[in-house]
């Protein structure tokens, strides 16, 4: 299908290369159960997470790491190339940072009570990268992700945010 299954969470390089091979990308929220969700909804072959779950659907339905392996052993295989010669160039990884914030309660509708906020980090990252945040769906915790083209613009822009959720929710 050209298509690959991601979350929310994935790296903005990696959105950006598949692009540029005309990969589609479709993205979810964060789980493999709504990487599931897209892949049987779309009939698509294969998604994962950041995390490094790998699912290929027309063999399993959740990640398997040693299927994962030997997929990419038999691609390697395939093209008689070392797989650092196959993966050269292919995709640039931005620098993403991560800030979890702990809060006294959950707070789901984060993105929307922050949105100004948020605009103007965008604003600040100019094209040049991407801010996300949400809720932890398992901790009362505030996400904080921010990837830009410099390490120390993406840590700063979520060290403002972070602080931002802090002095009104923690």
């Amino acid at each position: 299908h050209g298509t690959v299954v991601v979350t929310v969470m994935s790296n903005l390089g990696f959105h950006r290369a598949m692009d540029a091979a005309g990969i589609r990308v479709v993205t979810t929220a964060v789980g493999d159960r709504y990487v599931l969700e897209a892949l049987d909804a779309g009939g698509y072959s294969v998604g994962g997470e950041q995390s490094g779950h790998i699912i290929y659907r027309d063999l399993a339905t959740t990640g398997d790491g040693l299927l994962a392996g030997l997929r990419l052993a038999e691609f390697v295989h395939r093209h008689h190339r070392p797989l650092a010669d196959l993966a050269a160039g292919v995709m640039t990884s931005y620098p993403q940072v991560l800030v979890n914030v702990k809060v006294a309660e959950r707070h789901p509708h984060i993105a929307e009570e922050l949105a100004a906020e948020i605009a103007a980090a965008e604003a600040r990252l100019g094209g040049e990268g991407r801010v996300l945040l949400r809720a932890s769906g398992t901790e009362p915790l505030i996400r904080v992700m921010v990837e830009a083209a410099l390490d120390d613009v993406a840590r700063s822009v979520a060290d403002n945010l972070a602080a931002t959720v802090r002095a009104r929710w923690a």
